[in-house]
């Protein structure tokens, strides 16, 4: 473990530990040579001996630094100092996802599928280089302080090459996918896997495979079904839970095929969550070839579906005569299934269970025939019951009616009791809550609100559906339950005409419109700086966040600011107008270690691409500062002024002010000590000062003491200066 205070390169700074992994820890550092803060992961010493776990830790390097995204922790370099292998990476002050769940418990929809956007992104970028990350799980997702995701950890990430590549390092149990856990091949859909087992988290709270050890966990990715995640929580629209399903198949081709399709979908949910887009059913492969059956295949077949229709008593005899030979006549004029099966229309006589199975085929409609008559009988007599009871029936005389008079009586009288306890449910499509509920109460129908679903057409409040539809005959007292509309507060970016509208004007649109505004610079050719190039999403919802691209105009315009520190001021002017840029501000400061006339320091960092014509302040050296020796003196007299007023002192008073005059290269100079203030005629003032500074260089002045009111010099005092530091 590295001390804090030690340097690496003599550039990084350690100023403590952020976190420790498996084989490496993560410190918080400051380059000195950028001056930022940065995180740097260093490989732990157990493992710095070993070549296979420094390959290991030079293919992270190598495959994160190929890529640059918002939503990826940069690169920034790689140390390789004695036995000290580290990354420098860019610091990302805020938690992992996995630690955002445990603290939230389960995310809202919303709130999870905006993450899972970030997070397809950093991996689509990913995927755009050809590198696999292999280990996609909440533990390597940070979120930064202002809600920006970041895919961190390409440790076991590889390049896709036309080799098959396996799964030797596998990602966490709890996350890999199918052929990751058996050792097969991975590819893009394998991350797609991780990212679906990571919302599935994200929205529930939980992981769907749990396990004793690491081989049950990967056993039930390999064989058990994953329980849909709406059962853990219903407020999961039917969109994202297709969409996590079908990330989630076991079999790669039934997953989608490209993280930017996942993407597409993702933001689809944001505007249709109730919309059931997603074809989790792969379609069947009709490419495959038709497999030839044989006769006696299928016979056994057959006879196998046959018995398992049979009872044990009836499979005995049936294997009975099948062991004995069979006899002339015996075959039924009944049609026999099998024959439809030959390939030449001919009957095949080596069946020898016909008869057998003809006898049990009519012992089956038999007992069908005689369960349908009971069954009329039940309901006879379970209608002749209710009809006595409900005194429907009215019998005049005491003669018996006849079996058909009775039957079709209590027909007609069933039906009409029937139809006195059905109603016809009436229409309460977009009627406000109360007066839905009222109407239905009216038709002795019961209301239930059984949901809350977002509407650009039906107002908040409004029923967007019922469950029984108008017209429909239903039970008397039975429950119709409605979806209520909750309005909306979708924002359609698309009609707000922001391409080619400056920065601040989009900005504050977009706010009034209370969407978060997130801004990223782009170079583009043909829209000009300081202007909008493009947005996303198209809609949003208020209080979701927009990204605008902002154009920073032309690269080909940019130009690299040169290294201008510790240059004389010349030679430093002279590579800024080489390299397409102006001079700037110039400011001035004493320096003990950089030469008079030298650059001490720059405005911008040395490689920063700037506009052509860029102005750079700089700051130049005065040399060592020489410190002016100082000149100082003291007094204490006291003056009465009653001697120079006279015996009227008493009852006057008199302006005065004390001032310090010295002759500076031949000119009398005159500085306040006291401020002009006025006593009485007969007081005692006193001049005392015990560190007067003169003029440089001046060894000598007078103290005069000053009537303000005539002019008049009332006394003066000669002083001395004493030289000092």
């Amino acid at each position: 473990m590295l001390r804090t205070g030690i340097y690496l390169q003599d550039r990084y700074e350690i100023l403590g530990l952020i976190g420790s992994g498996g084989m490496s820890d993560v410190y918080k550092a400051r380059c000195h040579k950028l001056n930022r803060l940065v995180a740097i992961k260093v490989l732990k010493r157990e493992f710095s001996d070993d070549p296979g776990f420094v390959s290991k830790f030079q293919m992270e390097a190598q495959a994160a630094a190929r890529l640059s995204h918002p939503n990826i922790v940069n690169v920034y370099d790689v140390v390789d100092e004695g036995s000290i292998h580290s990354i420098v990476m860019e610091l990302i002050e805020g938690i992992t996802l996995k630690s955002y769940i445990a603290k939230k418990g389960m995310l809202e929809v919303k709130e999870a599928v905006g993450i899972a956007i970030q997070v397809a992104q950093g991996i689509a970028a990913a995927h755009e280089q050809k590198i696999i990350h292999r280990d996609i799980k909440p533990q390597n997702m940070l979120i930064s302080k202002d809600g920006k995701v970041k895919v961190a950890d390409f440790g076991i990430a590889r390049a896709v090459t036309t080799q098959t590549m396996t799964s030797e390092a596998m990602g966490s149990v709890h996350y890999i996918s199918p052929e990751q856990a058996r050792g097969g091949y991975c590819d893009e859909r394998s991350d797609v896997y991780s990212l679906g087992i990571t919302m599935y988290e994200m929205v529930t709270g939980i992981l769907p495979f749990q396990g004793d050890n690491t081989v049950a966990v990967a056993l039930a990715q390999l064989q058990e079904p994953i329980t849909r995640p709406s059962l853990y929580n219903p407020e999961i629209p039917v969109s994202l839970e297709g969409i996590i399903l079908k990330c989630t198949e076991k079999k790669p081709e039934y997953r989608y095929s490209q993280i930017t399709d996942v993407i597409g979908d993702l933001r689809r949910v944001l505007v249709h969550p109730a919309e059931d887009f997603v074809q989790p059913v792969p379609d069947v492969d009709m490419s495959a070839g038709t497999v030839v059956i044989k006769k006696d295949e299928l016979k056994e077949i057959k006879r196998g579906t046959d018995s398992v229709r049979e009872n044990p008593r009836e499979r005995d005899h049936r294997r009975e005569r099948e062991n004995q030979p069979e006899r002339a006549g015996e075959r039924d004029w009944e049609w026999d299934e099998e024959e439809e099966w030959e390939d030449d229309g001919q009957r095949d006589s080596g069946y020898s269970d016909e008869g057998g199975r003809d006898t049990i085929h009519r012992f089956e409609r038999l007992f069908t025939a005689l369960g349908i008559l009971i069954a009329i009988i039940i309901v006879a007599v379970l209608i002749v019951v209710f009809s006595r009871l409900g005194g429907l029936l009215k019998f005049s005389s005491p003669r018996t009616p006849s079996t058909s008079t009775v039957v079709e009586t209590e027909t007609q009288t069933s039906q009409e009791t029937v139809n006195e306890m059905e109603i016809l449910v009436p229409d309460v499509l977009d009627l406000p809550v109360d007066m839905a509920e009222a109407k239905l109460k009216e038709s002795t129908l019961v209301m239930k609100v059984s949901g809350y679903e977002d509407s650009d057409t039906v107002d908040k409040g409004c029923v967007i559906s019922q469950s029984v539809p108008e017209g429909t005959m239903a039970q008397k007292y039975s429950t119709v339950t409605v979806v209520v509309s909750r309005g909306t507060d979708l924002v359609r970016i698309s009609e707000l005409s922001l391409d080619g509208m400056t920065a601040d004007a989009a900005k504050l649109l977009l706010e009034q419109n209370k969407l978060v505004v997130n801004l990223q610079s782009e170079y583009h050719d043909t829209v000009p700086e300081g202007s909008v190039i493009r947005f996303e999403p198209q809609q949003a919802r208020e209080g979701e966040q927009v990204t605008l691209y902002i154009s920073s105009g032309p690269l080909s315009a940019m130009k690299t600011v040169p290294e201008m520190r510790e240059k004389a001021e010349g030679e430093a002017v002279a590579a800024l107008e080489e390299a397409g840029l102006n001079p700037g501000e110039v400011s001035k400061e004493f320096s003990d270690t950089i030469p008079e006339g030298y650059v001490i320091s720059q405005e911008i960092e040395p490689g920063t691409l700037l506009k052509e014509g860029t102005a750079i302040a700089y700051t130049v050296s005065q040399g060592p500062e020489v410190k002016e020796k100082r000149f100082v003196a003291a007094i204490n007299e006291t003056y009465n002024l009653g001697s120079q007023i006279g015996p009227g002192a008493l009852s006057s008073d008199v302006t005065v002010a004390i001032r310090l005059k010295q002759e500076v290269n031949g000119t009398l100079v005159y500085r306040t000590l006291t401020e002009a203030v006025t006593v009485p005629g007969n007081m005692l003032l006193p001049v005392s000062f015990t560190n007067i500074e003169g003029a440089p260089g001046v060894d000598s002045g007078e103290v005069e003491v000053v009537n303000v009111g005539t002019g008049d010099v009332l006394v003066s005092y000669p002083i001395k200066f004493i030289e000092t530091e």
